[in-house]
């Protein structure tokens, strides 16, 4: 049977799945978790309802689901009521919160990898997964009653951090980005590590479908599967408020005409840069301002359209009201105005969920900064490519066996951040680097949305078969993490250098691998995977071939293989109550 839909916000669905005390149903998740993963692909059948449009947090990842589906049986993530009020006097103030108090617990989780010879893994927060024994532990807890929402869910990881080549960085020690504004450390230090992060803790009051919270839950935004533009798990947390209506029905008045639904956020943060960028206090934080909003028509069953803007400036800029209009389109240089610079992205987002035949298409389309005249009708005619990157993915479902439960999802993502044929006649440009916010698109040194980097492409395929026991999974996929390097070359160096050292320099990695979760008994998962990762040209150096001719010009050659034969491996434990 499956829960009505009236219930679209947090707190009404909270209202009704506790009437009764310690009731246990399914409840809000961690970003990429395999419950969020499971409930997403459950959306794909109609089993399951997505209580968000385009914006999503742990709090916002709540879910109502089908009784009936693969993981029935098996022990999933519970709240539990301590107490509520009986027949409390009804207003309409009250009406829009729930008046008791719940609480569930988180984990714990305890995670491991080793990779064999270079880094391998994203989209795990201010976790390092480089070469050697990674691991890393959470755990944590929410209480919610009255409209308030407190979650305490931090991170403890621990790198082994062995050494492997690296290219000659410009900051850090040696450790530091080759590129002169970006924070992202090819490597963080000469030794291991251990990292505390508050990961996904906030406290948060909300009412009906108003919402305002402060803390440090990860942001996913879009509906990218893998690498979303503006912001993923994938980096370290930082601290925000941000205050916004979350996924909502809009009706007009007077002829009860149902719109759509609409979701709108505003997001106020603080960025930090790694020990591996430089030794100047006082440029060690910026003003992180987010714009998002997303609507669903009524009209067009499934489509969900969004819009996605971002503005980071200086830590002690006061303009940051001016940022959250969506049209603002002007770029104050530094030489103007003291160290107040900008940088400006912006995205669109469409998502169609076609539940009749189980199948998904989504899309991102973003643009960093603006062309010289702006917000212009004729720049755009004239160029519209300008600093342009792309995501198309999809996700369809396949009923294997009814009977026995067993059901697949095929997943594909296509993305591309290389810079745009303009660049040609202009430099070096990355979708991550900025000339006036030197730590570029990063936080503590791992980049705030594409877990691979921008300036590349990358293609994945994957099928996962979800049956009582858990799933198992298969996936194919390679990128080019950067080569905005390589096209950055073409407008320092002659044609022939070019053509002789970075013809096949182009860096890039092939993956294949599997992996696995069982329920091995009530509340207690075990997760196991393994990935064979050959990372060609790890410092888009092929070795020296041959003295050769490009036209009548004798260059230098570059074309032997330089690759290496990387093997993860990962294991997971975690206890669900």
């Amino acid at each position: 049977m499956k829960l009505s839909k009236k219930y679209s916000t947090l707190l009404a669905a909270s209202a009704f799945m506790f009437l009764l005390p310690l009731q246990k149903l399914s409840a809000q998740e961690a970003l990429k978790s395999y419950e969020e993963e499971y409930y997403d692909f459950l959306s794909l059948q109609g089993k399951s309802e997505r209580n968000y449009l385009n914006y999503r947090t742990l709090s916002d990842s709540v879910w109502e689901i089908d009784e009936d589906n693969p993981w029935q049986n098996n022990q999933m993530r519970s709240l539990f009521t301590l107490f509520e009020l009986k027949n409390p006097k009804s207003n309409y103030f009250l009406d829009g919160i729930y008046l008791g108090l719940t609480t569930e617990i988180y984990g714990p989780e305890w995670f491991n990898s080793y990779n064999t010879e270079y880094p391998f893994g994203v989209n795990d927060g201010a976790f390092w997964q480089g070469r050697g024994y990674n691991t890393s532990m959470t755990a944590g807890a929410r209480v919610e009653g009255f409209g308030f929402e407190l979650t305490i869910k931090p991170q403890v990881s621990f790198s082994q951090n062995l050494e492997y080549e690296i290219m000659a960085s410009t900051r850090g020690n040696g450790f530091g980005s080759y590129y002169a504004n970006c924070d992202a450390p090819q490597r963080f230090g000469d030794s291991s590590f251990w990292t505390y992060d508050w990961g996904d803790s906030e406290i948060r009051w909300s009412w009906r479908a108003f919402t305002i919270g402060f803390g440090t839950q990860s942001v996913w935004l879009g509906p990218n599967y893998l690498y979303p533009l503006m912001l993923s798990n994938n980096a370290a947390t930082f601290p925000k408020l941000d205050i916004g209506i979350r996924k909502t029905p809009v009706t007009i008045p007077w002829i009860n005409y149902y719109l759509g639904d609409f979701e709108l956020r505003f997001m106020l943060g603080r960025l930090t840069e790694s020990d591996y960028f430089d030794t100047d206090d006082s440029n060690n934080h910026n003003q992180y301002v987010l714009w998002t909003a997303s609507y669903a028509p009524s009209f067009i069953p499934g489509l969900t359209l969004g819009v996605n803007k971002v503005c980071i400036s200086n830590a002690d800029d006061d303009k940051w009201l001016s940022y959250l209009n969506p049209f603002y389109a002007k770029n104050r240089l530094k030489k103007n105005h003291g160290n107040y610079g900008e940088d400006q992205k912006i995205s669109f987002t469409a998502d169609w969920l076609l539940e009749k035949v189980g199948m998904e298409f989504y899309t991102e389309i973003g643009v960093d900064d603006y062309l010289d005249g702006g917000l212009d009708f004729y720049e755009y005619a004239r160029y519209p490519f300008h600093t342009m990157s792309y995501t198309v993915g999809l996700q369809q479902c396949i009923t294997i066996s009814k009977s026995k439960n067993l059901y697949g999802k095929i997943n594909f993502e296509w993305n591309n951040t290389e810079p745009s044929q303009d660049y040609q006649m202009w430099g070096t440009y990355n979708f991550a680097t900025h000339s006036q916010i030197i730590q570029g698109y990063t936080n503590r040194g791992q980049f705030l949305g594409s877990g691979i980097g921008y300036g590349g492409n990358s293609q994945q395929l994957s099928f996962t078969l979800y049956s009582p026991h858990g799933y198992d999974r298969f996936f194919i996929g390679r990128n080019n993490p950067d080569n905005a390097y390589i096209f950055g070359k073409c407008t320092t160096l002659d044609t022939a250098t070019v053509a002789g050292k970075y013809f096949t320099a182009f860096k890039a990695n092939f993956y294949v691998g599997a992996e696995t979760m069982w329920f091995v008994w009530k509340g207690f998962t075990l997760d196991a995977a393994f990935a064979y990762n050959l990372v060609i040209n790890p410092t888009y150096s092929p070795g020296y071939s041959y003295p050769g001719y490009f036209g009548k010009t004798l260059v230098d050659c570059y074309r032997e293989k330089s690759y290496l034969n990387n093997f993860n491996f990962r294991l997971g434990l975690k206890y669900t109550f």
